[in-house]
């Protein structure tokens, strides 16, 4: 009795506390230089409508926040991808008279979720909103003639390929065709714009509108749709004219999923990087089910279909975030994933995309992690699918050697869940060969490229980073480093000569791994140095080690929020930051495991609706502890440092104590580590 009495305290406490959520978010955070790669548009979660501005100078989301001038107003954009970026679709740009090439230049912009408001030095002010796939552009002017540019040819790095349009009833709509990100594809938008019916429209080039009048407010309604453009003109036919207070009401519900109590400031840095992790993959399936799949046809789903794929970044943490936080969502989402082997799914894009997307590598071990969570997918109606693609994995540089075997693995526990046991054996036995490869590039750390960026042919990364990536088979992997204390030796090092780099993807799971070893406590440690102390780094993503290294903070609530050259990756390393601020981190993807170290928070709770919370309470908390003394899981002593995807998602009550030095004696007890054999199973 005693225990739900406290429950329920904790509960009323949170509800006592409960605000707008939003307020907490500044989407400013990382919008400068290449520190993120993020936008401050108007944005709904999981839209394909996101509204921003396109400044002068910019990057690659077509903003900057230093910038004063602006080129106008774009809505689509995948936040923090490379290759100078995807999207940037549509230009709409204010103006005053008859000077549609005035330069617009920035007085004030202020910004929170799902809105942007900006006014300029000649008195114009704009003012942003989104919704799901649509949204609004509102113009206020001084008195006097004006107008309004409309580009319907604009992309950012000028990835324009082909459009079609035509007015009818009011309403420019049609389609456009833009390559993807690394021009490695092109996906089509159907479109509708609502003209306003006191403007004349002026055409003055193949693909540009002038709008032209006089009102001291004009709004422009513009909506997406991955089937037609009359879907997009029903959208903005059926919409609420109050988008502000939809938008802001919806990321309140979804931000408030994890309510965190603790520092203001680690407060607000928390939700501004959960908002980052909120903005895609995007829905492209219309109400009534209808879609288009990547190969264009027109499809029909009993579920909701989602696009707009960063898999080879975000499948190590984004994806995972989604599957703890967002069950409901990512049912859909994993569902939507397993979809594309039905429709003739790439590498990275398709021609026929129905959003902007970047790639989909590592699908199938997204899509085992889910089976292992709970998620029900049909992978017999893909199975032809997915040995086709694992057939053609390559082994054709040190990096791909590691993980095409993580594929195979992920293979051979796909075919185990399908009932093929002898097929899965095979797939087994595959992946096993990684120890080859690795005995041959990665065994030797004598040798003089062994921390030189993109060495031997790597993507991304060193010989030292990508020599931890059998993240399936650690248990092995000791064996390779020599035992136990040979590997724990060569984790040391890793860490002491600043080999660490966390700009990128291909090491992010490296400072977790002192939880498979018998010094767990160095994992508490040094996630708390990442998430909130002074790092070294001596890695970019310019190949520079030994050139002017950064020392400071990675995860900063400011413009410049993360080091150079460090990608937000369509919400990778936001939710990097946002999993182990909870304590939690992937084990490995694919085994519905999380390692537990200490929040940086006092209390949080997971609110999963119909009664199901997980709250987590720290005792003795101080904000600068973070070794783990003692672990209560649902009032009873835990000496293990895991938990299952099922402990968390079925509710119950965590109580973590913390010391301000280590606790060498927990978390060694019934330890997850994983083993080629055994790793893709649920824990008993």
């Amino acid at each position: 009795m005693k225990k739900y009495l406290s429950l329920l305290l904790f509960s009323i406490l949170f509800s006592v506390q409960s605000q707008n959520i939003t307020e907490k978010v500044n989407v400013f955070l990382g919008t400068s230089g290449d520190h993120g790669q993020m936008s401050p548009g108007a944005s709904f979660p999981f839209s394909m409508m996101n509204i921003a501005p396109e400044t002068n100078p910019h990057q690659h989301t077509g903003y900057e926040y230093y910038a004063r001038q602006y080129l106008g107003f774009t809505h689509t954009r995948i936040e923090g991808v490379g290759c100078t970026g995807s999207g940037g679709n549509i230009l709409i740009k204010p103006f005053l008279g008859d000077n549609s090439e005035e330069i617009l230049i920035r007085k004030k912009q202020i910004a929170s979720p799902g809105k942007y408001t900006v006014t300029f030095e000649n008195g114009i002010e704009a003012q942003l909103y989104s919704a799901l796939n649509m949204g609004r552009d509102e113009f206020r002017f001084p008195e006097g003639e004006n107008g309004v540019y409309i580009d319907l040819a604009y992309a950012l790095a000028g990835r324009f390929k082909k459009e079609e349009h035509s007015i009818e009833n009011g309403f420019l709509k049609g389609w456009i065709d833009t390559e993807t990100t690394c021009s490695r594809g092109v996906y089509r938008l159907y479109f509708a714009i609502e003209i306003p019916k006191n403007y004349d429209l002026e055409k003055t080039g193949e693909h540009q509108y002038l709008l032209k009048g006089n009102a001291t407010k004009v709004s422009i309604p513009i909506a997406f749709s991955s089937v037609n453009s009359e879907y997009a003109k029903k959208r903005i036919q059926q919409s609420s004219k109050n988008l502000s207070s939809v938008s802001e009401q919806n990321w309140n519900e979804v931000l408030g999923r994890v309510k965190v109590s603790g520092e203001s400031d680690r407060e607000e840095l928390f939700y501004s990087l959960l908002y980052r992790g909120l903005q895609a993959p995007y829905q492209v399936s219309e109400s009534d089910g209808t879609y288009r799949a990547i190969d264009g046809s027109l499809q029909q789903s009993d579920h909701k279909i989602y696009n707009g794929w960063a898999i080879w970044d975000n499948y190590r943490e984004q994806l995972p975030m989604l599957s703890l936080l967002f069950p409901e969502t990512y049912q859909d989402i994993s569902s939507s994933i397993a979809n594309l082997y039905k429709y003739g799914k790439q590498e990275w894009a398709t021609q026929h995309e129905p959003s902007p997307t970047v790639r989909t590598e590592h699908a199938m071990v997204v899509i085992l992690d889910a089976l292992r969570k709970g998620y029900d997918i049909d992978v017999k109606s893909i199975k032809e699918g997915l040995l086709k693609e694992a057939s053609s994995l390559k082994y054709d540089s040190p990096d791909k050697s590691l993980e095409t075997s993580y594929d195979k693995w992920a293979m051979a526990g796909l075919l185990q869940e399908m009932g093929d046991r002898e097929l899965s054996k095979n797939y087994l036995e595959q992946a096993e060969k990684y120890q080859e490869y690795w005995k041959k590039d990665f065994a030797d750390l004598s040798k003089g490229d062994v921390d030189r960026m993109q060495a031997r042919g790597l993507y991304q990364g060193t010989i030292w980073q990508y020599r931890w990536f059998v993240p399936f088979d650690i248990t092995g992997l000791k064996a390779l480093a020599g035992g136990e204390a040979s590997f724990t030796k060569q984790l040391d090092q890793f860490f002491s000569d600043f080999n660490y780099n966390h700009a990128n993807q291909p090491d992010l799971q490296v400072p977790g791994l002192y939880n498979a070893t018998s010094q767990p406590w160095k994992s508490q440690e040094l996630y708390r140095k990442i998430l909130l102390d002074t790092m070294v780094q001596t890695y970019f993503n310019d190949n520079s080690k030994g050139i002017d290294p950064y020392v400071g903070r990675i995860y900063q609530n400011k413009p410049k929020a993360y080091v150079r050259t460090m990608d937000d990756d369509s919400g990778t390393m936001s939710s990097w930051f946002v999993m182990r601020s909870l304590g939690l981190s992937p084990a490995n993807v694919g085994s519905p495991v999380y390692y537990l170290t200490a929040p940086i928070f006092e209390k949080y709770e997971i609110d999963y609706g119909n009664g199901k919370r997980f709250m987590v309470q720290v005792s003795n908390y101080h904000k600068d502890w973070f070794y783990i003394k003692s672990v209560k899981l649902n009032g009873k002593q835990l000496g293990r440092n895991w938990l299952k995807h099922s402990e968390i998602v079925e509710g119950g009550s965590l109580e973590i104590e913390l010391s301000e030095g280590p606790n060498k004696s927990w978390g060694i007890e019934d330890q997850f580590i994983t083993d080629i054999e055994n790793s893709a199973l649920t824990p008993d």
